[in-house]
């Protein structure tokens, strides 16, 4: 009983967290971002959890806003990435989310300037995805859709930037079996690729996801991202 309880108010955090960067996104309001994490909405090992789930779109306001993090926000931020290192033997995935949680916070820490050259990102292996199916590779990138910014380079967007149409294969893959999130998150490494079929209907394809699925925040937050990405430009 109590494991249940815990996991359902870790899930509840995550949603609350998830509407904090949708509000964000949506009014240009960088505060609301963390206000579940700043207002003492949630115990601080469950808010570490939350953060963990979100992982590096819980600075997602920060990237394409251009403005700097609250600085309680970012302490939460931090902690959540001191206090849960992946292990060696992590599923790639998990390696990747760290990575990305990791270069946030530099670039957090660094708004103005960028994190310094001096001190490059060591990326973790992506060659679990060279020879993935169209399925496997949409779904693997939905969950790594804090990787989809605008001029991010690392080897999971190279993967994706030479893939287009498999990606595009896995969006409408993904609206036909109902799975918004997944959907939503294939849309938003869409909205940055090249070689995209004009037949698709991206633009069309993402409103529909957003009036099946946008009252989930999670899938909202990845929808207001596709939204926002195209005219960003990241530091």
């Amino acid at each position: 009983m109590e494991q249940s309880s815990t996991s359902a108010l870790l899930q509840g955090t995550v949603l609350d967290l998830a509407s904090d960067v949708v509000s964000a996104l949506r009014s240009g309001d960088h505060a609301r971002a963390g206000s579940t994490l700043t207002a003492g909405g949630a115990a601080e090992g469950v808010a570490r959890a939350a953060v963990r789930v979100l992982g590096a779109d819980t600075l997602l306001p920060s990237v394409l806003l251009r403005v700097t993090p609250d600085p309680a926000q970012l302490a939460v931020f931090k902690e959540a990435v001191a206090a849960h290192p992946p292990r060696h033997d992590a599923a790639p995935t998990v390696m990747w989310s760290h990575w990305a949680m990791t270069r946030a916070l530099r670039r957090a820490e660094h708004p103005l300037t960028g994190p310094p050259r001096d001190e490059p990102d060591a990326e973790p292996d992506a060659r679990w995805l060279d020879d993935a199916g169209w399925q496997f590779l949409t779904h693997q990138l939905a969950v790594l859709a804090p990787l989809a910014l605008p001029g991010e380079e690392c080897a999971v967007t190279r993967v994706a930037r030479g893939r287009p149409v498999d990606v595009a294969r896995g969006f409408v893959r993904a609206v036909r079996r109902r799975d918004w999130q997944q959907a939503a998150g294939a849309g938003r490494w869409l909205t940055l690729l090249d070689g995209v079929p004009d037949t698709l209907g991206l633009e069309a394809g993402l409103d529909f996801v957003r009036l099946m699925g946008g009252s989930d925040p999670r899938v909202a937050l990845q929808l207001e991202a596709a939204r926002l990405m195209p005219a960003g430009v990241l530091l």
